[in-house]
């Protein structure tokens, strides 16, 4: 089950937590009582290793129709904005004016589908996600649906982040406010009981009994996403999507992207695959750093996240930055045609 004849394009949200401008309006806008979680470093530091995403895109998925490059409006000096595949956009070209400025992921991420050139077949990646090894179409979308993993999950175990369990938990009781549960799973049970799914299968069979509910496994990843399923999600939930966008920064009562994902799984309308299989996942630190070399120079995965996380003991930043991207640049050791 091919993707015949599907433009799909990727969406890259990206911010310079270097830039002093963006600095003085972060600061300025930072209410009191944020200043101990919005304020940390860990949230907003660049690693330099923007160039390396690119050149695994463009030698690992040379298909991509477009890359939607969003950011505030300041940009790396050596991306080539002329680029015939890329497209610069900036907040104020899509986000709606009241909503601006915005220091949150969740306004710039709920309103995509107001990209006037946004195909409807379409990637979400972070910016310490790349792509390692050589990837077809047919990984993000087969037969016009997205592909992606649909398995049950309880939210609690993914994050002692309380503010982040709690706009995960505000997106899936707006999919209980609209799906049944048992409905969905007898309407697509194929999707969702898959032994390729692995233990990922073992957890959605522990949580059958719960009547409604109460989470879904959530791959840290890049997700395929139809854009006409962000527009059907803002006719059911525009009032709660509306006032989220309003949000400079994170709040309990926020939804994020996630929704969508939901929806997608609970309507059935996605491809299933097992996403783990052809990735992995790793929290930067000193002891991860020579699995992380091993990994990337021998290409043992096609798509690599790696997360900057905060640790109870600070990372040595300068010398895990030296050595991931001494590691990049040996794997992608000529400049992409997307650098000056």
């Amino acid at each position: 089950m091919k993707s015949k004849n599907v433009s799909i394009d990727f969406v890259l949200p990206w911010v310079d937590g270097n830039d002093p401008i963006w600095n003085q309006s972060f600061r300025s806008h930072l209410p009191e009582s944020k200043k101990s979680d919005d304020a940390r470093a860990v949230r907003y530091r660049d690693w330099g290793l923007l160039p390396y995403w690119f050149r695994g895109v463009e030698l690992f998925a040379p298909w991509v129709n477009k890359i939607h490059f969003i950011t505030c409006g300041h940009y790396p000096e050596w991306l080539r904005l002329d680029h015939p595949k890329l497209n610069f956009v900036r907040h104020e070209d899509y986000i709606p004016t009241e909503f601006l400025p915005t220091f949150s992921a969740n306004p710039i991420e709920l309103n995509l589908h107001r990209i006037k050139s946004l195909s409807e077949h379409f990637v979400l990646f972070n910016d310490d996600m790349f792509l390692t090894g050589k990837i077809a179409p047919e990984y993000f979308f087969r037969g016009g649906k997205p592909c992606d993993l649909a398995a049950l999950d309880v939210i609690a175990s993914r994050s002692t982040t309380n503010q982040f369990c709690h706009i995960v938990l505000n997106d899936v009781t707006a999919i209980n406010q609209k799906f049944n549960k048992w409905k969905v799973l007898r309407n697509n049970w194929h999707k969702w009981i898959r032994l390729d799914y692995g233990t990922c299968l073992l957890r959605t069979l522990a949580l059958l009994p719960w009547p409604y509910f109460i989470g879904f496994r959530d791959p840290h990843l890049p997700y395929p996403y139809l854009k006409s399923t962000m527009e059907e999600v803002w006719n059911e939930y525009s009032e709660q999507l509306t006032e989220t966008s309003a949000h400079r920064f994170r709040t309990l009562a926020d939804y994020s992207d996630w929704l969508f994902r939901y929806w997608q799984l609970v309507s059935g309308n996605f491809y299933p695959i097992n996403v783990y299989r052809s990735s992995v996942y790793y929290d930067i630190k000193e002891e991860t750093l020579p699995t992380i070399e091993k990994t990337l120079l021998k290409q043992k995965k096609k798509i690599l996240v790696l997360n900057d996380v905060e640790h109870d003991k600070p990372i040595p930043f300068e010398y895990c930055q030296k050595r991931i991207a001494s590691a990049f640049r040996r794997l992608f050791p000529e400049k992409s045609s997307f650098e000056k």
